[in-house]
């Protein structure tokens, strides 16, 4: 699910629809707004505060994130950070006898015993290519596919085709995004250089080109960049250099993908965490180091939830009373189902009632430990909150893991909650042209639409994404639960489920597509979450929390 790139902001047909809602809302904050105060489709939080919660005693809530990591030490954050206190930091001695050793906010699943860090991974479907490559690469003949292998030669038979594909969609967006990194990065240094400034847009290239007579070759270049703006629609108060950041990460990903086709998709687990990673037995890896890399992703879902509210410092997280719980387990690339398992079983156990999950992949190969850890998780009374992906996808039709559906065909994970990914406006473009959809497998939309939030370094900035949709859910069910403690998982569930606004015979573009829908059809419930209706609703019920 950090497959929220900004050049997918900047880059591709969405940036019209992005460029169009942004004008509806504030970059900072929409989301706690109200839909009729504020015409804009919030979530009522701030109206709660204000007419619900004065006055009222909180009781604390632990938030796990489950995420590529956290800045442990962001200004916006502090006293919203999980610390286990029957730990004594960095003594090398597992203190409290979990079976991690000095994991003080959190364990990383992304590291080894001597302190190295996994930060870049292989893609679920190049591990299973490469898992079955030694039994099928050479098999010529379907008829001699032993009868009980069948399903998993098809299986491969589709691996490969994809692959094909993928790896022309790969060479062709290199292809694609070559000259467009070097016009970038000549012009924003060009023209820095020639504005004596420290950071240009296309409103300050502009003006240059107006008001010198002379043309220059700056101006060519110029001109190619003022064109970028103008085609994809991008904000002209957009730095030439977040552009070209955006641009040059996804394009170095994408090589990065390209050399990979070659190579051992596990070989960089294996040498960093060593374990064996289809044994669910096999503990002893990762190490305490929740900050490790570059934890933007997670960052920012952590401030959605627990950022100080009412402190002067960039924004305002959902839920005033929350610990957050870093559990490291998304590199870039797709995480892996035993890393993933054991995340959701290390909250579960230290104590967090909330899991907020943030990414998704196309493949499960052990789902098994994840339904497992759905299992744990319920019977613990621990409420999931899932991003349903950006794919513009119908999940009643299309895959995405981790799947609420138990592999074993016995039932469904009833604490679990997937979210969609909504804007703020205009009516139209109500549902986010990126997210997945599913009358059936999405329970409800929440804003994830240019939301703005902590990243490291005391910083800020907006994405975009189910990624960011899933945490607004999280924060107002940890604000329910801070009000409301004897609630259940289930409780909570149905309390966020039943309050969410609806708005009956609105049109909305289905996701992926123009074609219009009924805003109701693209989740089960229909609505986007609220946090003024969730509480007033949790004030009516009986707790039955033990």
């Amino acid at each position: 699910m950090k497959k929220l790139l900004l050049f997918s902001v900047a880059f591709c047909i969405s940036c019209t629809l992005f460029a169009q809602a942004k004008e509806k809302y504030s970059a900072s904050g929409w989301q706690l707004m109200d839909p009729a105060a504020d015409s804009v489709y919030g979530t009522s939080v701030t109206k709660a505060y204000n007419e619900l919660l004065k006055g009222k005693k909180s009781h604390q809530v632990i938030v796990a994130v489950i995420d590529a990591g956290l800045d442990t030490a962001h200004e916006d954050l502090k006293g919203h950070i999980w610390t286990n206190i029957k730990e004594i930091p960095g003594n090398g001695i597992d203190d409290d006898h979990n079976g991690y050793t000095d994991d003080v906010h959190g364990w990383n699943f992304l590291g080894g015993t001597d302190g190295r860090n996994i930060t870049t991974e292989s893609l679920e479907a190049d591990r299973e290519y490469y898992r079955l490559k030694a039994s099928y690469a050479d098999m010529t003949d379907s008829s001699k596919v032993p009868e009980g292998k069948k399903k998993e030669y098809h299986f491969w038979q589709l691996l490969q085709k994809d692959r094909r594909k993928d790896s022309l969609r790969v060479t062709t967006t290199i292809t694609f995004l070559a000259p467009i990194v070097t016009t970038l990065a000549s012009a924003d240094t060009i023209w820095k250089t020639r504005l004596h400034k420290d950071s240009v847009d296309i409103t300050d290239i502009k003006t240059a080109m107006v008001s010198d007579s002379i043309q220059t070759q700056d101006d060519t270049l110029g001109k190619k960049v003022v064109s970028m703006y103008e085609m994809r629609h991008i904000p002209p108060q957009t730095k030439v250099e977040e552009i070209l950041s955006g641009v040059s990460d996804f394009y170095k990903s994408q090589k990065d993908k390209l050399a990979g086709y070659s190579i051992d998709p596990n070989a960089n687990r294996k040498s960093i965490a060593g374990d064996d990673f289809t044994n669910i037995s096999d503990r002893k890896y990762g190490n305490p180091n929740v900050d490790a890399g570059v934890p933007s992703h997670g960052t920012h879902v952590a401030g959605i939830i627990a950022a100080s509210r009412n402190n002067n410092l960039g924004m305002d997280g959902v839920a005033d009373n929350v610990l957050i719980m870093s559990v490291r387990t998304v590199p870039d690339g797709d995480e892996r189902d035993k890393d993933v398992a054991l995340a959701i079983r290390y909250a579960v156990d230290n104590g967090a009632k909330i899991i907020n999950m943030s990414f998704g992949k196309p493949y499960s190969p052990q789902k098994t430990f994840v339904d497992d850890a759905f299992k744990y998780a319920a019977k613990k009374d621990v409420l999931i909150i899932h991003a349903a992906g950006n794919e513009g996808q119908n999940l009643d039709s299309s895959e995405n893991y981790p799947s609420v559906e138990y592999l074993d065909g016995k039932g469904r994970a009833a604490n679990v909650i997937t979210v969609g990914a909504s804007a703020g406006g205009p009516d139209s473009l109500l549902a986010a042209s990126f997210s997945n959809y599913g009358a059936k497998e999405v329970d409800l939309f929440a804003p994830g639409v240019s939301v703005y939030s902590t990243i490291p370094g005391n910083k800020y900035a907006s994405f975009s994404g189910t990624s960011m949709a899933s945490p607004v859910v999280s924060g107002i069910a940890a604000l329910v639960l801070e009000y409301y403690p004897k609630l259940t998982a289930l409780q909570l569930k149905y309390v966020l489920e039943k309050s969410v606004k609806v708005y009956p015979g609105q049109m909305v573009r289905k996701p992926g597509g123009r074609e219009k829908v009924l805003f109701s059809s693209l989740s089960k419930t229909g609505g986007i979450i609220n946090a003024y209706d969730a509480l007033k609703l949790a004030a009516t019920l009986q707790g039955q929390r033990k």
